[in-house]
C-alpha cells in the first residue's frame, strides 16, 4: 500500500469515498435503530472488517484507506479533548496513574515471557507485547525502529494486535454492563487494557459519553508511555548489541488532546462551536475506525502459525483480567 504522504488528492479520493460512505452507513444504522444497534464508532469498524474479508479491498482504495488512518484519527482525538476537562483528567488520580503505569510494564513483562514458552522469536514478541501493553500498531511500529525485526514480523504483529484489540473492543463492553462498573471504573479500565486508540474510541463510548471521556483520558495516559517505553528498551538492545539506541516517535497527538482540554476547561467556547466539534470529532474518528477495518485481514493470519496468535490472545487476556482487577481496587 502506498503511503498517503506519496499520493496526489486524485489518488486518495477512491479510499476516502469507501471509508465515508461506511461511516455514514454507520451513523444511519444508528440512527434508524437506536435500541438495539451499538455506537455509531463500533459499527464502523465492524462495517469495515465486513467490506475487507466479504469483499476485499480494491488496490486503488489503498491510499485513501492509509490517508485516514492517519490525520482524521489524530485530528478526531485531538477534538474529543473539548469534551473533558482538567477535573475529570484529574480524577483519574495518581493511584490511577500507577494502576496504568503497572497494566503496561507488566503486560509487556508477561508477553515476553509466554512468548519465550511458547517459542515465538524474540523480536516478534517484543512487537506484539509493546502492541498489547500500550497503544496497539502504532506502538509495534514504533518499537520496530529499534527491534529491527524481519517486515513479515511486523506485518503479523499489526494483525495480532488489531484483531485481539477489536475482540477487546467488541467483548469488553459486554463485561462492563455485566458487572454493573461506574462510568469512572468503566472508563478506566477500557482505556487501560483495550489495544487501539480507535478502539478504544468504540469500547469506552459504548456505554456512554462520560465512560467515553475517562476511557480516552487514561488512553492518553498510557500512549504517553509509549517514548519511555521505546527509549528504554532501545538502551538495553543497544547495549546488548554495543550500538546506539534509534530516536524515539513522540504522539504529538496526545499533546493536541491536553490542549483541548485545556481550552473545555476554561470554558471560552460558544456551546453552538462546542457541538459542531464534537460532531465533526465523531465523523473523523468513524471515517478512521472503517480504515482500521478494512486493514484487517482476518484469513493472513491463518497462514502464521498458531503461537504467535496464542501470544496475542493471551497478552491481551492478562491485561484485561489485571486492568479490571485493578480498577476494582483502585475505584470500586
Amino acid at each position: 500500500m502506498s503511503p498517503a504522504g506519496a499520493a496526489g488528492p486524485a489518488a486518495l479520493l477512491p479510499g476516502l469515498a469507501l471509508a465515508g460512505a461506511l461511516a455514514a452507513l454507520a451513523f444511519g444504522i444508528r440512527a434508524a435503530f437506536p435500541e438495539w444497534a451499538p455506537g455509531a464508532l463500533m459499527l464502523a469498524i465492524v462495517l469495515g472488517a465486513a467490506w475487507r474479508n466479504l469483499r476485499g479491498v480494491p488496490a486503488a482504495a489503498g491510499p485513501g484507506i492509509a490517508a485516514c488512518l492517519r490525520r482524521p484519527l489524530r485530528i478526531g482525538i485531538v477534538l474529543l479533548g473539548l469534551q473533558l476537562t482538567l477535573a475529570q483528567l484529574l480524577a483519574i488520580t495518581p493511584a490511577g496513574v500507577a494502576l496504568l503505569v503497572a497494566c503496561v510494564v507488566l503486560t509487556f513483562g508477561f508477553t515476553l515471557a509466554i512468548g519465550r514458552l511458547l517459542g515465538v522469536d524474540a523480536g516478534l514478541s517484543m512487537l506484539i507485547a509493546a502492541g498489547t501493553s500500550i497503544c496497539g500498531a502504532s506502538a509495534a511500529v514504533a518499537m520496530n525502529a529499534v527491534v529491527r525485526d524481519r517486515s513479515e514480523s511486523v506485518a503479523y504483529a499489526l494483525g495480532v494486535v488489531t484483531l485481539f484489540g477489536t475482540v477487546a473492543m467488541l467483548g469488553f463492553p459486554l463485561v462492563g454492563a455485566l458487572a454493573g462498573m461506574t462510568d469512572q471504573a468503566y472508563g478506566v479500565w477500557i482505556g487501560a487494557s483495550v489495544h487501539e486508540v480507535a478502539q478504544v474510541v468504540a469500547a469506552a463510548f459504548a456505554l456512554g459519553d462520560e465512560a467515553g471521556q475517562y476511557g480516552m483520558a487514561s488512553k492518553l495516559a498510557r500512549v504517553l508511555m509509549l517514548a519511555p517505553m521505546v527509549l528504554l528498551l532501545g538502551l538495553v538492545l543497544a547495549r546488548r548489541a554495543g550500538g546506539g539506541a534509534s530516536a524515539v516517535p513522540v504522539p504529538w497527538f496526545a499533546f493536541g488532546f491536553v490542549a483541548m482540554v485545556c481550552v473545555a476547561s476554561a470554558d471560552i467556547l460558544p456551546d453552538a462551536a462546542r457541538v459542531a466539534l464534537a460532531w465533526l470529532s465523531q465523523a473523523l474518528l468513524a471515517v478512521a475506525l472503517v480504515a482500521v477495518g478494512l486493514e484487517t485481514d482476518l484469513r493472513s493470519l491463518r497462514a502464521q502459525g498458531w503461537r504467535p496468535l496464542a501470544l496475542g490472545a493471551a497478552a491481551t487476556v492478562f491485561i484485561g483480567t489485571l486492568a479490571f482487577a485493578l480498577v476494582g481496587l483502585v475505584y470500586d
